[in-house]
């Protein structure tokens, strides 16, 4: 028997009319509830734990991901009141600063901005829920599988028919309810599982090396849908990820793969200024627009971890489907102007 589930309107390929065919679309009301929903849990969840929401500015000069080693976009620059400046990427250096405020941890829900591509599974504006709390990569790991854990509980005792009318089942929910822990691969472990394979793994230069989202596909298989791959080479991160050892060969972060790939970016931070600039030099990035960063860190040392979840990603997850741009009501995709 056909399922009979709902589709996308697909109304964003066509910019001059977009906002007729979503302002009645069922699929863009019920997308709408449950990014409230996701809001609302968010919240909830965070305030059980006495965290700090930040209201923080969506422009910066320390961009999160600076022309180095392992970029994957472009920083957006934008001119304010005569001042040159960017969108933010991320709000990760404001929240590791936050954290020297309140201990318990800071987190935020707004837009982030990247200069890369608009595909199926890429945005130039997406929503971004971050947090940064005190602890290491362990500690930031269990988190978010807690914080995952209690989004799921809260869709299916809030959006259970919802859910169905876009992918008919919620058994995807339950099979992550039912796990007794996400299972963890180290970089050097995945590229084994993978056989070395260079369709699924990308050389840069003998630098470094990265998993392609065939690579990414291939490890979900393997590991049943979820897994958290670990300790990828120290180059192909951003400076901020803090190294495994005096070796600098592996970073201390780790990637969330479900649904369509990277859902959550998590990694360990350097607590002192003195590790952070010999970070910076290992990486190539001027230290010019991270003097602040470095003073902040030798003036209140702490050992901080934090992560990023894409949360059109996540939705992506629930409703069972794959292509992000379907999910943002008002969208910006490239050089296209909506409303």
């Amino acid at each position: 028997m056909e399922n009979n589930f709902l589709k996308p309107p697909k109304s964003w390929e066509d910019p001059a009319t977009h906002y007729v065919h979503a302002i009645n679309s069922e699929w863009y009301r019920l997308i709408t509830k449950l990014q409230s929903e996701f809001a609302y849990s968010t919240v909830n969840f965070y305030s059980k734990k006495n965290m700090i929401f930040m209201f923080l500015p969506i422009t910066t000069g320390s961009i999160s991901s600076p022309i180095g080693f392992g970029s994957d976009s472009k920083p957006i620059k934008v001119n304010i009141l005569g001042q040159d400046t960017y969108l933010v990427d991320s709000m990760q250096f404001y929240l590791e600063y936050s954290c020297r405020l309140h201990s318990k941890g800071c987190y935020y829900i707004a837009p982030s901005f990247r200069g890369e591509e608009s595909d199926q599974n890429h945005l130039n504006e997406f929503f971004h829920s971050e947090a940064e709390i005190l602890g290491d990569l362990n500690d930031v790991i269990n988190f978010v599988d807690e914080y995952i854990t209690s989004l799921c509980n809260h869709f299916l005792e809030t959006s259970y028919e919802d859910i169905v009318k876009f992918c008919v089942t919620t058994d995807h929910i339950k099979k992550f309810l039912g796990l007794k822990s996400i299972p963890r691969c180290k970089f050097e472990d995945a590229l084994k599982v993978l056989d070395n394979n260079p369709l699924y793994i990308k050389n840069h230069d003998n630098k470094y090396r990265t998993i392609t989202k065939e690579g990414e596909k291939q490890l979900m298989n393997h590991f049943g849908g979820f897994v958290w791959l670990t300790h990828f080479d120290y180059l192909s991160v951003p400076f901020y990820q803090k190294a495994s050892d005096s070796s600098m060969r592996t970073a201390l972060c780790a990637d969330l793969l479900m649904g369509v790939g990277e859902t959550v970016g998590s990694g360990e931070r350097d607590s002192s200024g003195t590790e952070t600039l010999k970070a910076l030099q290992y990486h190539n990035v001027s230290p010019e627009n991270y003097n602040w960063y470095v003073n902040m860190k030798d003036q209140v040392p702490a050992q901080t971890s934090g992560f990023g979840m894409g949360i059109e990603r996540f939705l992506l997850w629930l409703i069972k489907h794959n292509d992000i741009r379907d999910i943002p009501l008002l969208p910006r995709l490239g050089k296209k102007m909506y409303f």
